[in-house]
C-alpha cells in the first residue's frame, strides 16, 4: 500500500509529496521544489529511506531543490518527459527572475513518457503524460489506492497556466478530459497547489472542464 504526506515547499507553496510503500519503507520525493531539509525532516519522521526523485515537470517551483536533494542521498531522478528540458536548462534563469538560491541545472535519469511505469518499494504507479501547461508534463497514478499526483494540470476548480512558453489551453483541457477524467471519479488528486480533491468533484463542479461544458 502507498502512503503519502504533502509537504508544501517554495514561496509558492508548492505541494511536494513524500509517497512510500508501507511494506518497504522505500520512498519517493515528488516534486521537491526546495526547502530539502522540510523533506528530509518528513521523510525520518515517518521512517522512510527516500530511493528516488519523480518529477511532474520542469518548472522552478516543482524542481528547484531536485540536484540538491538528488546529489545529497545519490538517488536517481525520473521525469519528466523530455519535452520539458528547456525548462530545466533554464533553472538558473528561473531562479534569479523569483529570487531563489542558487539552483543546479541536472539531467534525469530517466526521461518518462505516456505508458511508462515507475515503482516505488513495491508500489507501481502509471505514467501519463498531460502536456499543455509545459509540453513534457507528467502525472503520477496509483491504482491501487486511486491517488494521482497531477502537478499543474488540474486543481480544485481551476487548471494550469497556459501562458508560459510551451502552454497551450486546448491541449490542457484534453489532457486533463483525456488522461486525468479517464481514470475514474473515484480517484483523489494531489495538486501542485492548494487543496486535494476528486475528479468526480471537478467534472462536476470545475467551470474550466465541467462536464456541463462538454456535453
Amino acid at each position: 500500500m502507498l502512503k503519502f504526506a504533502i509537504i508544501p515547499v517554495t514561496p509558492f507553496d508548492q505541494n511536494c509529496s513524500l509517497i512510500w510503500c508501507d511494506q518497504t519503507k522505500r520512498a519517493a520525493a515528488v516534486d521537491p521544489g526546495g526547502d530539502i531539509e522540510l523533506i528530509l525532516a518528513e521523510a525520518r519522521r515517518q521512517g522512510v529511506t527516500l530511493e528516488k526523485i519523480l518529477l511532474t515537470h520542469g518548472h522552478l517551483d516543482h524542481v528547484g531543490g531536485t540536484a540538491a536533494l538528488a546529489e545529497q542521498l545519490g538517488v536517481p531522478i525520473e521525469g519528466p518527459h523530455q519535452a520539458d528540458k528547456y525548462w530545466i536548462d533554464a533553472l538558473p534563469q528561473q531562479a534569479q527572475m523569483f529570487g531563489f538560491g542558487q539552483t543546479k541545472v541536472f539531467t534525469p535519469d530517466r526521461w518518462l513518457q505516456q505508458g511508462d511505469t515507475v515503482t516505488v518499494g513495491n508500489v507501481t504507479l502509471q505514467v501519463r503524460q498531460a502536456p499543455g501547461h509545459t509540453p513534457g508534463h507528467v502525472i503520477f497514478f496509483d491504482p491501487e489506492s486511486k491517488t494521482a499526483w497531477v502537478g499543474d494540470v488540474l486543481f480544485e476548480g481551476s487548471i494550469g497556466r497556459t501562458d508560459f512558453p510551451g502552454g497551450d489551453y486546448q491541449t490542457l483541457i484534453n489532457s486533463i478530459r483525456e488522461q486525468l477524467f479517464t481514470l475514474g471519479d473515484e480517484v483523489q488528486f494531489i495538486p501542485g497547489h492548494g487543496p486535494m480533491s476528486t475528479f468526480g468533484d471537478e467534472r462536476r463542479s470545475n467551470p474550466f472542464v465541467a462536464d456541463k461544458r462538454y456535453g
